[in-house]
């Protein structure tokens, strides 16, 4: 059965024209236009430099690096655990020399690293990995396995990629896949801790998150996470431990990945929240203002950038721009796995051309 953490829907829309592309702002943390890449896009000098060509004709100011995948491969030079592990690879050959091209040129840099979905430091060791019940390595409906998020061994693992990043000159640590578990039986994850709840999910995140802040304050960067979506308007927790108003305290930006294709059918009472992106994302912005009782700069979405399976344009990036702006939010960064981003996408100011929902 499909849920609204895993329903991709599609859809086709109209693009809009004569709306003036953004001008070029210098990097700002209250207002910022990101990008993400891979690691492989940003190691490669030539690709780099082309991106950036680019993003600063766009008016982009920020970039969120890959670092650490979801895969758990690791593109940082010297962090015993990947080195021994075999997930280092040399993705991005001088790491220092990458973000001073980026930040001699104004833009903002994210080292976004993934951290319990890691099916290769659960395999190469499977004593800080999910198990089954059985003792088998738990794995999900895609067959990839997760670490444990209890065991301290793997936070000191995810603190020492993100200190290697800030010394590199990063301006953020990131942290995405901050969670639990959620597709597959789930129900069957078994934990170093005995006495796994929802309550104790939640409060191993806050105690990961403290001890972050406490080792990567004092290197001078900001700290993020990547949440689900639906953290914004949900109250659970949605079982994978991420109460975002219990872990947004802890730092200093949260980014929802709130890609329409990702809410299911009647989500916020739409019809077909994929095909209404600028309703669903001012639904979902909205209830995290008020869950939070925030400042809207604090929140600082993934939109979408991408196609699945229908042509997704301009306007549909355009639509999610428009209803963060209009809540106040002004950061937010795009989101395409390939790196194959709509720069038209991005327009000047507020929005106060009428966007009809796409059909």
């Amino acid at each position: 059965m499909l849920t609204p953490l895993t329903l991709f829907l599609f859809l086709s829309a109209p693009s809009f024209a004569g709306e003036a592309p953004l001008d070029m702002a210098p990097a700002s943390t209250a207002a910022l236009r990101g990008v993400h890449f891979t690691g492989w896009t940003a190691g490669s000098t030539k690709a780099r430099r082309r991106f950036l060509s680019e993003m600063r004709a766009a008016g982009f100011n920020a970039i969120a690096i890959a670092l650490k995948d979801y895969d758990g491969r690791v593109f940082v030079k010297g962090v015993p655990l990947a080195e021994k592990s075999g997930a280092y690879l040399n993705a991005i050959p001088d790491l220092a020399g990458a973000v001073k091209d980026f930040k001699d040129q104004g833009v903002y840099t994210i080292a976004r690293i993934a951290i319990f979905k890691d099916d290769h430091l659960a395999r190469a060791r499977p004593d800080l990995a999910v198990h089954f019940p059985d003792g088998r390595i738990w794995a999900n409906d895609k067959g990839t396995a997760w670490v444990d998020p209890y065991q301290k061994e793997v936070w000191d693992y995810a603190i020492d990629i993100a200190s290697r990043a800030a010394t590199a000159g990063f301006d953020e640590i990131q942290y995405d896949y901050i969670r639990f578990p959620s597709d597959g039986k789930t129900r069957q994850c078994r934990y170093s801790r005995k006495d796994h709840t929802a309550r104790t999910a939640a409060n191993a995140l806050r105690e990961f998150l403290t001890l972050a802040r406490e080792r990567l304050k004092p290197m001078g960067v900001k700290l993020s996470i990547c949440t689900f979506g639906l953290t914004t308007s949900v109250d659970s927790g949605m079982g994978i431990g991420q109460q975002l108003d219990q872990m947004a305290d802890l730092v200093d930006y949260v980014s929802p990945m709130m890609y329409p294709s990702h809410y299911a059918k009647g989500e916020y009472g739409l019809k077909n929240p994929n095909r209404q992106p600028y309703l669903t994302i001012h639904h979902g912005i909205k209830d995290a203002l008020t869950r939070l009782q925030t400042r809207p700069e604090v929140l600082r979405p993934y939109l979408q950038d991408f196609s699945m399976g229908v042509r997704y344009t301009p306007a549909h990036v355009r639509a999610q721009i428009r209803a963060a702006e209009e809540l106040g939010v002004r950061g937010w960064i795009l989101w395409n796995a390939q790196n194959n981003y709509t720069w038209s996408s991005v327009q000047a100011g507020p929005m106060t051309k009428p966007i009809p929902e796409v059909r």
